[in-house]
């Protein structure tokens, strides 16, 4: 079935899935692609950094002959918060503490882009090192 798969900050991404039992199971070949981290014989790495799978814990992560790797495990070894809608095909992985902490310590506010009144587009990069005062409003 197709799932939508949103990990931290990257694009979401739709793929060929299998959500079972609050586990997302993913072709090993979309891991890069879906959440930026690949499988490889030390573990599953992201650049230099690489977690290893817990001894005895393999049938947890993998299946299908290694070709499928628990999403959800992943997440959960990284500390990383998982939010799914299984009805509607929709998961989230969210940020671990470790990298919030960081971001909040830094007292930078991340970037994004919104338009003005009159469509001109804004980032908020634009306007680094000057005092930005943000109000925002919802109606519920």
């Amino acid at each position: 079935m197709r799932i939508a798969v949103i990990f931290g900050d990257r694009t979401p991404l739709s793929l060929e899935a299998a959500s079972e039992a609050g586990n997302l199971w993913i072709d090993v070949a979309d891991l890069k692609a879906a959440s930026g981290w690949e499988l490889k014989s030390e573990g599953v790495c992201k650049g230099e950094l690489c977690v290893p799978i817990p001894l005895g814990r393999a049938a947890d992560f993998l299946r299908a002959d290694g070709r499928q790797l628990n999403l959800t495990a992943l997440a959960n070894l990284l500390r990383q918060p998982v939010i799914a809608n299984e009805q509607h095909g929709v998961w989230f992985i969210g940020e671990g503490a470790g990298a919030r902490r960081e971001t909040m310590a830094s007292l930078q506010a991340p970037d994004f882009e919104l338009p003005d009144l009159d469509g001109k587009l804004h980032r908020l990069s634009h306007y680094r090192g000057k005092k930005v005062l943000l109000s925002a409003w919802a109606s519920w």
